[in-house]
């Protein structure tokens, strides 16, 4: 256990709990301040962003050119802020992580938390956050909890159940090495362990708060009703996944609860998680999310922009400004009965690689997840995924719902396709024990031709 980086995350915690306190002036002050430290500590210490910001260094936020995950890579040497960092050099670490089967949560030489992105939209990403960084990045998970209502502390240890990938890589598998402690007991299971393996772990354990990707809590929800498991979490938390309306009333069936959608991703840590009444807030005191059209043009508050730009105020080792995701979501206004002024996050509709790219009448259709989750949701018994093929489609169903048939889930989804304008393409359904996962254990409910590299 790391007591400094335990320490302060309590520290931080406490800190953050009176900002839920905080205007809407109050926290575009705090974001105006922020984004100018940000700035001014990037364009000290990384070339990569003095050349990609040139003559624009005073310019708004807007004004700024996007970078991708490429850009980063590309020139990480040159984009980060410690002359001392390389690229290869913390690949090498993730390397033997890997293949010594290492600690996660200690950091590499003492200072650095490494974590890497799978690359399943077309480029592995490798981060890096020093203390301070990887202090806020646990804070920022740790917020979802209190944000949800969900006490700890020094005389309440939080037992904590993750889900997830045991890759040594994976920021989830960090996260939890890092938090383990008596303050926060953690089972960690791998989401691709039998599932009598992690039923009797979890019996065993008996989490206070279960947490795991969406196609992982599923399972084990069905689990739950048939009482072969036997755990009564405070509290449910998906991640990494979208999770379907359909996924989390069976979570809430399970457990007597709706389940926390916390919204994060690799490269920020947290960036949205619901209050007590359920609404999604911003972590607007930590970043500046700008949902954007195809030509990077900010949309309106009510329409779901093609793409995300993120910029983390807390990042100082690599900076990340107007970082460019993937992720289609919509926000809302602020106001909310639980008295937070945070911009509303009104809906995750998926990700750009989740929409599939089918043959139309004339020309190409886009086809959106949504056309599947109508017809999959209720006819897989333990989740489902559409795995886009150069002959077609091929739909896993992870067992079949009472009543489901592979011959009916076939003429559905066929109609759904043709509903949407879609023409001679083939569906194939097949039955099987798991669906399909990506090398840190994530199992995409859509994948593209481009979502499989």
């Amino acid at each position: 256990m790391d007591l400094r980086l335990i320490s302060r995350v309590l520290f931080l915690r406490a800190a953050w709990r009176r900002r839920d306190h905080w205007d809407a002036a109050r926290i575009t002050a705090h974001q105006e301040h922020a984004l100018q430290e940000l700035r001014r500590a990037t364009y000290a210490g990384s070339e990569f962003y003095r050349r990609h910001h040139a003559g624009l260094h005073d310019a708004p936020l807007d004004q700024l050119p996007s970078v991708t995950k490429a850009d980063l890579m590309d020139h990480f040497d040159e984009a980060v802020t410690t002359p001392d960092l390389r690229l290869a050099d913390l690949e090498n670490h993730l390397r033997s992580l890997t293949e010594r089967g290492g600690d996660p949560g200690r950091p590499w030489k003492g200072r650095w938390w490494v974590a890497a992105t799978a690359g399943t939209t077309g480029r592995r990403g490798t981060f890096v956050w020093n203390r301070t960084e990887w202090a806020t990045v646990l804070a920022s998970y740790a917020r979802a909890n209190d944000w949800a209502g969900i006490s700890a502390g020094p005389t309440r240890p939080l037992k904590m159940a993750l889900v997830s990938s045991r890759i040594p890589t994976h920021q989830s598998a960090v996260l939890g090495a890092s938090v383990r402690s008596g303050l926060v007991p953690t089972l960690r299971l791998d989401v691709t362990a039998p599932m009598d393996e992690t039923v009797a772990a979890l019996n065993r354990f008996q989490p206070r708060i279960l947490v795991g990707y969406a196609s992982a809590l599923k399972p084990l929800a069905a689990e739950q009703r048939a009482g072969r498991l036997r755990i009564s979490p405070q509290g449910v938390m998906s991640a990494s996944e979208v999770l379907s309306p359909h996924t989390a009333s069976e979570l809430e069936a399970a457990w007597g609860s709706a389940p926390v959608d916390v919204y994060a991703a690799t490269e920020t840590a947290g960036i949205a998680s619901p209050c007590t009444y359920r609404n999604r807030h911003v972590y607007e005191d930590l970043l500046i999310i700008e949902p954007v059209d195809q030509a990077g043009k900010p949309v309106p508050p009510g329409t779901t922009g093609a793409k995300l730009l993120v910029t983390v105020l807390f990042s100082r080792t690599l900076p990340l400004i107007r970082y460019e995701m993937s992720d289609t979501v919509r926000l809302g206004a602020r106001g909310c009965p639980c008295g937070r002024a945070f911009t509303l996050l009104e809906d995750i509709e998926g990700r750009i690689e989740d929409v599939l790219q089918l043959p139309g009448k004339a020309g190409t259709v886009s086809v959106h997840p949504n056309v599947f989750h109508h017809v999959l949701d209720e006819a897989g018994s333990a989740g489902w995924q559409v795995i886009q093929e150069p002959s077609g489609l091929r739909v896993l169903l992870a067992g079949l719902a009472p009543g489901a048939s592979t011959d009916g889930v076939r003429a559905a989804v066929a109609g759904a396709l043709t509903k949407a304008g879609v023409v001679a393409t083939r569906v194939d359904v097949h039955v099987v024990e798991h669906v399909e996962r990506t090398s840190l254990g994530k199992a995409p409910f859509v994948r593209g031709l481009t979502g499989r590299r």
